[in-house]
């Protein structure tokens, strides 16, 4: 399969009271066109890390990550608006993405509007997408106090959807929802992978879930990938000692 992100030999490093602590330590992956790729692992293991090194949430200290084989880390100003078009994220609690104050129809627009497009062809593109998700039109009137989190999350995945990204990132993004509607938005992003062309990666602690829809998973433990493969090979046939305990303490 052709490449479309390249993580190379990402290393992130914090300090408390001046003591180094690594959170994530060269991490290498690829993510193909097209894929749904899971990331697992506990908390704080450095997932969540990554995802914001990718999208310039955070610097790393050293490392790479090429995008359709360009380099992505030293972007900056009108360059980094490259980068946004291509890479979009759905964060775990989505009322909080959204400013209270506006409509998710506004939300949404403001997505839309920062290509440049006029504010009438926008609301209709508004329209389209959330029609994408599956959401009454009647929601870009409301505010995100308004409407379940199940709601709001697929207005945020509107709002992703906006610029036509080739690689969507989800950060725990059913874990703050109802069993049924995790399930329920799991279907809904791996539904839009197929008639959008996307790229997923989904960082997740729900391995059923990453076993139902991702095509393969990685295995983060102490800011290291310490297993990759197929979900059903992972998980049925794992081969360390921490993926093994990860599988116990979940089935």
């Amino acid at each position: 399969m052709q490449k479309l992100l390249e993580v190379k030999e990402l290393k992130k490093t914090y300090y408390k009271k001046k003591v180094p602590f690594v959170v994530v330590d060269k991490v290498s992956f690829d993510v193909n066109k097209g894929e749904c790729l899971g990331l697992v692992g506990e908390s704080g293991c450095g997932k969540s890390t990554v995802a914001r090194i990718i999208t310039h949430l955070t610097a790393p200290d050293t490392g790479s990550v090429l995008l359709d084989g360009a380099e992505t880390l030293f972007l900056r100003g009108r360059q980094e608006r490259w980068l946004y078009r291509n890479i979009q994220m759905v964060f775990q609690t989505p009322q909080d993405s959204f400013d209270p104050r506006r409509s998710l129809g506004d939300g949404i627009m403001e997505s839309i509007r920062n290509q440049g497009i006029p504010k009438v062809q926008a609301r209709k593109r508004m329209y389209e997408l959330l029609d994408m998700v599956e959401l009454e039109r009647e929601f870009a009137c409301r505010y995100p106090h308004e409407v379940s989190g199940g709601q709001c999350q697929r207005a945020a995945i509107a709002r992703a959807l906006a610029p036509a990204p080739k690689l969507v990132i989800c950060d725990e993004a059913t874990s703050a929802l109802d069993v049924t509607v995790q399930v329920q938005i799991a279907s809904l992003l791996k539904k839009l992978q197929k008639e959008q062309g996307l790229s997923l990666l989904l960082i997740c602690h729900d391995l059923a879930l990453v076993q139902t829809f991702c095509d393969r998973v990685l295995v983060m433990y102490q800011g290291n990938i310490v297993e990759q493969g197929a979900p059903d090979d992972v998980i049925m046939h794992p081969q360390k000692a921490y993926t093994k305990m990860l599988i116990e303490s979940v089935f």
